[in-house]
């Protein structure tokens, strides 16, 4: 996962639209879930599903 952030942040390299979006996802997400949706061996959806918690 490293190399796609380094890659993000500057590398020569480009991060797939797909990748980038799960990688945003997991920088935002403190509780929760991220599912991905494949069809045909392609990333076709990003469904993320935040949990906020509350002391009590």
């Amino acid at each position: 996962m490293s190399s796609f952030k380094e890659a993000a942040k500057g590398g020569s390299e480009q991060v797939p639209r797909a990748v980038q979006t799960v990688l945003d996802a997991l920088e935002k997400l403190k509780f929760g879930a991220i599912q991905l949706t494949v069809h045909e061996g392609r990333l076709v959806q990003v469904d993320v599903t935040e949990r906020h918690r509350y002391p009590n």
